[in-house]
């Protein structure tokens, strides 16, 4: 027993590692975006945040959706049909196109939303030019979400960490470019930032592209022969993935929400909310690596018709997962100052010296929760790769809609302090919504079903 377990481990980590890496760069590439951006003003910073989420909350839902491609390929490749791992990724093409033009018309939606949160002008404005021009490049995140999912569903995640590192690297050197106007170009600012993460999502996209398509892969998976419709995988993805695609959606508008409602409280509180949103998404994003892995190997174990294997996959997972977040635990309640302090202008601010206090108190508060994150994000992939997805899409979205209903009320209705109102959301929502998802997955029903059939 102990070494298949240790053999599990090692799968784990040789999955996760490189998903962790790859979501990290991801990070990167964010958080460059807001940092170059800081430099300026901390307007600019807290509208690269709230326009830039915006515009990935009207991506959610098709990123869940085609996302699911990671489980049904590990399933078909479990259950040995690889031929039909190449079908999915067709479907996934096809529900991209369509998710574009929609994604376009939901523009006025956003920008109505901006108004109504009470976002102040001197935020508002950059922040719509920002993520109108994001919005724009969706189609080349929305293939980039199919190709990666592909490989994450194969066990190569290696190939994505690569595309990722690219992407990330490309992403930097044209953020410093646009935004501040080197190697002869006008400086673009705002503006400069989202054309520098479109280009870095197309380098990305291009290099995972360059594998599929090569000899390798299109021999190995019949990539060539897999350009079709096909109903009966379609419908797989579009029901197993809906609930996945749903709730990512959910999820991240409460998350837009819970944000523009500390922006809403004036330019000192967005600032240090941003600030401290940014090293939030540091903590977290390369957990939704580790959650691929499990949902990769959850799915390539049920799939194989064995659920007790997936379960201590799963296991392995929190145990990476948890290991992980210590650490950055540890950088939260030791040197929040030191994080703050990155974010600074290079002319004195009046705001941000304002915002410095908060930002600090917000960052120690979020410490302690990312343990359970770690829990949270490996019980949740373990769910969705045994195909128990509405579930895991009802946990998640409770648990979103309670912080921001919480949020919002705290902030907008009673008028809290923001210190208070982060209080309160975290202690009654985060913390007790992880042992609500760990009850799910101990009642076992996961390992009762079944999503390709035999």
């Amino acid at each position: 027993m102990l070494s298949t377990r240790h053999s599990i481990m090692k799968e784990v980590l040789a999955i996760a590692l490189p998903m962790v890496a790859s979501q990290a760069c991801d990070t990167v590439m964010i958080f460059t975006d807001r940092l170059f951006l800081s430099r300026l003003s901390p307007e600019l910073m807290s509208a690269a945040l709230g326009g830039g989420l915006t515009a990935f909350v009207l991506m959610t839902f098709f990123f869940g959706l085609i996302g699911y491609t990671t489980a049904l390929v590990a399933q078909y490749l479990g259950a040995g049909k690889k031929d039909s791992c190449a079908v999915v990724v067709t479907q996934a093409f096809l529900i991209a196109f369509i998710a574009y033009p929609v994604i376009i018309l939901c523009k006025p939606l956003a920008y109505r939303l901006f108004v109504f949160m009470g976002v102040v002008p001197q935020q508002r404005i950059p922040q719509m030019m920002y993520f109108t021009i994001l919005l724009y490049g969706a189609i080349f995140s929305l293939f980039r979400g199919c190709l990666s999912s592909f490989f994450s569903g194969i066990g190569r995640t290696r190939i994505v960490m690569a595309a990722s590192l690219v992407g990330m690297a490309v992403n930097i050197v044209m953020n410093y470019i646009l935004i501040f106007g080197k190697c002869g170009l006008p400086a673009l600012g705002i503006s400069g930032a989202a054309y520098g993460t479109i280009i870095g999502n197309i380098s990305g996209m291009a290099i995972l592209a360059c594998v599929y398509f090569s000899r390798r892969i299109t021999g190995e998976f019949g990539v060539r022969k897999a350009f079709r419709v096909n109903g009966a995988i379609m419908k797989q993805l579009i029901r197993f993935g809906s609930p996945a695609g749903v709730e990512m959606f959910l999820n991240l508008l409460a998350f837009n929400i819970m944000i523009l409602a500390f922006h809403g409280r004036g330019s000192v509180t967005a600032t240090a909310a941003t600030i401290m949103f940014n090293w939030d998404l540091v903590s977290f994003v390369p957990l939704i690596g580790i959650e691929i892995a499990i949902t990769s190997l959850v799915g390539r174990y049920m799939g194989a018709g064995n659920p007790e294997t997936a379960h201590h996959a799963a296991m392995a997972g929190i145990q990476v997962g948890l290991l992980y977040s210590f650490g950055i635990l540890l950088l939260f309640t030791c040197i929040p100052h030191t994080l703050v302090s990155l974010f600074h202008p290079m002319q004195p601010d009046v705001i941000y010296e304002q915002a410095v206090p908060l930002a600090v108190f917000m960052i120690r508060m979020a410490a302690f929760y990312v343990l359970f994150d770690a829990m949270i994000v490996a019980l949740i992939g373990a769910l969705r790769g045994a195909g128990d997805t509405v579930w895991a899409m009802i946990l998640m979205v409770g648990m979103h809609w309670s912080a921001a209903t919480v949020a919002f009320i705290t902030l907008h209705f009673w008028h809290m302090l923001p210190q208070t109102a982060w209080v309160i959301t975290i202690s009654a929502v985060f913390l007790p919504f992880s042992g609500i998802i760990y009850g799910r997955y101990h009642s076992g029903k996961w390992k009762e079903i079944q999503v390709i059939g035999k």
